[in-house]
């Protein structure tokens, strides 16, 4: 590792703190403030890139902080896994931001605590990239408390009732898994002697089985609430749907995805053995077909999309248990692509609340007419997230399931029965959307003569009902919202387009996780 490199790999983490200091300064100036972020995002991708191509080309990239040795000193880590990771979040995080200036600026007033939002916003980035590149348990930790620091502050934007009670009850399943955290990092030490991840994978060797499966257990436990798996996801339809849909978006792209970062790292570095494959697979199982049985049942879309997210958490559960270079790959690239293309479903809702008024199903339709461009925009990720072909959710999903022929134990093809099943259903949910939001007209719709009392504000929202007719700034969309929906819905195609290579990154990416000693010898130079 060349030292320029090595000065690369902190900066993910230093350049959106050091922004969220700057815009706290530059709070009585939003101009500014603006600018600060666009650049540190920029910053944060151009070097997230850098480090994907160092990373792909030479192999695991490693820092130790302040120049203390691990496993003594802190560790940051950037192999294939956690630099690709830092692309697909950086896009996204980019690309939501844009969005959500663009939303402010239309909507804002002098009443709103908008001065608040970038500088969490930042540190939500800081928390999500501290996440991707910790060698260590105790900085994995930091990233989530980081995460629900900021998130807690998102969710609770403009303090209305429905907003602080999903942030209270987020805050608080969010404590109980850093709680349960807190104590599968106390056991893992405890059997260890260490929290770094390089010497812990080499010591957890010599640990009896049976604890080594208790303290996965409890990790599991932990990093399935965040990413939101069967049992433990009732949280997310009920705190998601309330925010504001640039919260919500990077939310459902980004936040579960970081719990299930999370589950690939133990399941491969720490546990390898497969001790609980069974249990993951039954889990993955009960989150595809649950989740998406939850959609069926709802008609507020952002509701709906929840629960699109928590089914589709399921496959990426489903490839990793598998524990098969095939299925690690597949998981590996539907993270990916579920990032994108959900982040990109929940902006063309935002949308689709700015144009008709709502986004409940009883209230909407004729958006194909009105709308043409909206129709497109909404059309293409749902599409993808449906499984069509080409679409990378095919593409995805037939890696996953191939992985699972290639298993050909009997519960690796319930899996695959069970995940295409989950296919039909989701491209069902989102026909229905697409039928009764878009095709139906509005008149046929039961509460179709109403509406939110006006656009969907980034920070400030009403509940009070209006008449669709009385509705101020009716189908106005402001490009600054339009053109960063428009660039994920074709970043979401390059997926597509560009799946050769995109899915080798994967194979190689996957195939440094299953191999242990590359990891181990990066951090503490030495073969296990």
């Amino acid at each position: 590792m060349t030292l320029s490199v090595a000065y690369l790999i902190p900066l993910p983490v230093l350049i959106p703190l050091l922004a969220a200091a700057g815009t706290l300064i530059l709070g009585r100036r939003p101009r500014a403030q603006r600018a600060v972020t666009v650049i540190a995002l920029v910053a944060s991708l151009a070097v997230a890139v850098m480090l994907l191509y160092f990373a792909d080309r030479d192999g695991i990239e490693v820092v130790q902080v302040g120049g203390w040795e691990a496993p003594i000193g802190i560790s940051l880590v950037a192999d294939r896994l956690a630099a690709l990771m830092l692309v697909v979040s950086g896009i996204v995080l980019l690309s939501v931001m844009l969005f959500a200036v663009g939303q402010g600026i239309h909507d804002g007033n002098e009443q709103q605590p908008v001065s608040i939002f970038l500088p969490t916003y930042l540190a939500l980035t800081a928390g999500i990239n501290i996440a991707f590149l910790a060698g260590d348990l105790f900085n994995l930790f930091v990233g989530f408390e980081v995460l629900l620091a900021a998130s807690f502050v998102l969710l609770t934007l403009g303090a209305s009732a429905d907003r602080v009670r999903a942030g209270v009850s987020y805050v608080m399943v969010s404590m109980v898994s850093s709680m349960v955290f807190l104590a599968g990092m106390a056991f893992a030490y405890a059997a260890t002697g260490t929290l770094n991840l390089a010497q812990m994978a080499l010591r957890m060797d010599e640990v009896p089985s049976g604890t080594r499966a208790a303290i996965f257990g409890v990790l599991l436990v932990a990093f399935g609430i965040k990413a939101a798996v069967f049992p433990l996801s009732t949280w997310l339809p009920d705190s998601y749907p309330t925010a504001p849909a640039p919260v919500t978006a990077v939310f459902a792209g980004l936040l579960t995805k970081v719990g299930v970062y999370a589950i690939i790292r133990a399941h491969t570095l720490l546990f390898p053995g497969g001790e609980l494959d069974s249990v993951l697979l039954v889990a993955g199982l009960l989150t595809m077909l649950i989740g998406i049985l939850g959609a069926i049942a709802q008609n507020d879309i952002k509701r709906l999309l929840s629960f699109t997210l928590v089914s589709h958490i399921g496959y990426m559960v489903f490839g990793i248990a598998l524990s098969s270079q095939t299925g690690l790959a597949g998981a590996i690239y539907y993270v990916g692509h579920h990032i994108l293309v959900q982040t990109t479903l929940f902006l063309v809702v935002g949308l689709i609340e700015r144009q008709a008024g709502s986004a409940s199903l009883r209230r909407l339709g004729s958006l194909a007419v009105l709308s043409p461009l909206l129709a497109v925009l909404f059309l293409i990720p749902a599409l993808n997230l449906g499984g069509i072909p080409p679409f990378s959710g095919f593409i995805g999903k037939v890696a996953l399931l191939q992985a699972g022929a290639e298993d050909g134990s009997a519960l690796a093809w319930i899996l695959v029965g069970g995940g295409t099943l989950t296919s039909l259903l989701t491209l069902y949910v989102v026909a229905r959307i697409w039928t009764k939001a878009f095709w139906r007209a509005r008149a046929d719709a039961p509460e179709g003569e109403l509406a939110d009392i006006g656009p969907s504000a980034l920070i400030d929202e009403s509940e009070v009902d209006i008449a669709f007719d009385d509705r101020e700034d009716v189908g106005k969309m402001p490009a600054a919202m339009l053109v960063p929906t428009v660039w994920l819905v074709a970043i979401g195609l390059s997926l597509t387009v560009f799946a050769g290579p995109l899915l080798d990154i994967s194979n190689r990416a996957a195939d440094n996780l299953r191999d242990r000693s590359v990891y181990i010898e990066a951090v503490l130079g030495e073969q296990p």
